[in-house]
């Protein structure tokens, strides 16, 4: 009767994750929206039309030279770092104004207009347009992330299925390895439960 009865409490502690569980489980599988949630905007890029010599520096890991619609980018990795320099003085690449950043967004967002509508606004290197997306520009490496609605919800239910309930780490581990021990703990006393009866009968 014990194990019947600690059974029935367990179950009912693990109605809501559980709950929790099959439901975001379902929507990672399914995987909707994900394609525009994590799209990886890149920044348009052009054809080479002028021949620059580089003077290569020991230090440089890696170089790539390439043109936006703001002319051409020396990108160079150095001690894992990388650094946006010109390819003509090799000085860092002087920061862009606004302007500039919107040119470059704007450039990047007609392979696929639909999802970033037009620049509201640009505060520092980060831009939100009319259907509620936000973007990132990493000027170093000229690279672009992208966030919406539709990518928070997404984080939002991986926080959930994963039982990070708390802003606390420590305790969000607690109540995963709890939920495991839980689970753990139903299996084995139903299999006891179920040995139990078969030999009543």
């Amino acid at each position: 009767m014990k194990s019947r009865k600690l059974h029935k409490i367990i179950g009912l502690i693990l109605v809501l994750p559980m709950l929790g569980w099959t439901i975001t489980g379902l929507i990672f599988f399914i995987k909707p929206g994900y394609g525009g949630a994590y799209e990886q905007l890149k920044l348009k890029t052009y054809s080479l039309e002028q021949s620059f010599v580089v003077s290569l520096s020991e230090n440089w890991q890696e170089a790539r030279l390439i043109k936006t619609i703001l002319g051409q980018h020396l990108l160079v990795k150095t001690n894992g770092a990388v650094k946006h320099l010109d390819p003509v003085s090799l000085l860092p690449k002087e920061l862009p104004t606004k302007s500039q950043i919107e040119s470059l967004l704007v450039d990047a967002f007609t392979k696929n207009k639909e999802r970033y509508g037009e620049i509201i606004e640009v505060v520092d290197f980060t831009a939100h347009t009319s259907t509620g997306i936000e973007v990132n520009l990493n000027w170093n490496s000229l690279t672009l992330y992208q966030t919406g609605q539709d990518t928070k919800l997404i984080n939002l239910l991986y926080e959930i299925h994963y039982l990070q309930w708390s802003p606390f780490k420590g305790f969000n581990q607690f109540l995963g390895i709890l939920g495991l021990v839980l689970l753990m703990t139903i299996t084995v006393l139903g299999v006891r439960i179920y040995v139990k009866s078969r030999r009543v009968n």
